[in-house]
């Protein structure tokens, strides 16, 4: 089990999209991951800030930001940011993954949000990329 806090960034202009993916995913998404604490993003400048400063283990961007979406956001963080944090892409069509695919997201959730679906992709992201592996 996971004893570091971890820190999950939030993007949307919007704040009930915001809020929407914060319930779903939950403040705890796996017992082995242990509790979870959020920073929302309102801007890309915000985002951009948090991803620099390396305080985040994780991204959820909204793909349907305005001005500037949440896809295009990731794939200029993946190729300007080493060792970028992963980033999981919500996106309001499932015909919209292959987008997220184009934009280097490591994960993609689709709305309306389902928190067993939201709370177990965002678990496997940060056991995949951040947790430590524990030898027994």
């Amino acid at each position: 089990m996971s004893t570091q806090p971890l820190t999950i960034l939030v993007f949307s202009h919007r704040p009930e999209v915001r809020e929407s993916i914060i319930t779903a995913v939950g403040r705890r998404p796996a017992a082995d991951i242990g509790r979870v604490t959020f920073v929302e993003a309102e801007t890309v400048a915000d985002v951009i800030y948090h991803m620099d400063e390396g305080d985040c283990d994780l991204a959820i961007l909204d793909g349907e930001a305005q001005p500037t979406g949440g896809m295009g956001l990731c794939r200029q963080l993946k190729n300007e940011i080493d060792d970028c944090p992963p980033i999981v892409i919500a996106v309001r069509r499932k015909d919209d993954r292959w987008l997220a695919t184009w934009s280097q997201a490591d994960a993609v959730l689709v709305h309306p949000l389902d928190p067993l679906t939201a709370a177990e992709t965002v678990a496997d992201v940060l056991r995949t990329h951040k947790l430590p592996v524990v030898r027994g």
